[in-house]
């Protein structure tokens, strides 16, 4: 069995800063981890291969230091490793990654599962998934909570649901966007770190993937920021200097306004 886990560099929620040209998050310089739900996908996607044979890859969109990102996944158990890498992939909302990242799976060719994370801490969109799913016009499912049976037509799996779990049958080849309940992430072996450092990374640019200019990045975007600041609060007092029984008057007068206004 082949899989794919899709996996994702995030600013540090401490370190976030804002590009004030192109309302972007600023990635280049700044302390980035791997996206905490995407943990929780390569974890699956490990065991999956370790249940049913195959290999794991995980691809990463991303500048250069997205690279520590995807070692960090071959110390936990991915076979193999490719960071998408082009200053026109930069600004890309949901609909522009997910074309490249599918781009990128169709150039893999050979593959049955495609793992990603319920959503990314930075956007918290949840759209990446099924956006790759319909590039790729295959099935998809989201809010994964366990992964019962695999054969080589079909997934069964529970998918998480405010009011419980559905159970569902897919067809393969399938997008598989998982929750935190689906299983506890392992931490990396001395010899999964020793095969990070050591493992091929391939890197491929708009180029590679036959990406036109006008489908990535900021001009692929529909959905753009175009303003960011933060709100102004505003605390108004006013101070009365009352005797007890005025206080109690006062208060039901302003209590009275309040509900007058709602109205």
């Amino acid at each position: 069995m082949n899989i794919i886990v899709c996996v994702k560099q995030v600013p540090d929620t401490t370190e976030i800063r804002i590009d004030p040209v192109t309302n972007t998050l600023i990635r280049e310089g700044v302390e980035s981890i791997l996206n905490p739900f995407d943990a929780y996908a390569v974890e699956e996607a490990v065991r999956m291969k370790e249940r049913y044979g195959g290999k794991v890859t995980a691809i990463c969109m991303g500048p250069n230091q997205a690279e520590e990102t995807l070692r960090e996944t071959v110390a936990v158990g991915v076979d193999d490793i490719i960071l998408l890498s082009d200053r026109r992939f930069a600004g890309a909302d949901t609909l522009a990654t997910s074309l490249t990242l599918s781009t990128a799976i169709k150039k893999i060719g050979d593959y049955d599962l495609i793992f990603t994370g319920q959503q990314a801490i930075d956007g918290d969109t949840g759209q990446v998934g099924p956006g790759i799913a319909s590039h790729l016009n295959i099935c998809q499912a989201c809010f994964v909570r366990k992964i019962e049976e695999v054969n080589e037509e079909t997934i069964i799996l529970q998918r998480l649901m405010e009011d419980g779990s559905d159970r569902l049958k897919l067809k393969i080849p399938a997008v598989i966007s998982v929750v935190k309940e689906i299983n506890t992430p392992r931490l990396p072996s001395l010899r999964g770190k020793r095969n990070a450092r050591n493992v091929e990374m391939k890197v491929w640019n708009a180029d590679d993937l036959g990406l036109d200019e006008k489908d990535i990045g900021l001009n692929g975007s529909p959905t753009q920021v175009i303003k960011i600041f933060t709100p102004k609060h505003e605390k108004k007092t006013e101070k009365y200097v009352v005797s007890p029984e005025e206080a109690a008057d006062l208060i039901v007068k302003k209590l009275d306004e309040i509900t007058r206004g709602a109205k």
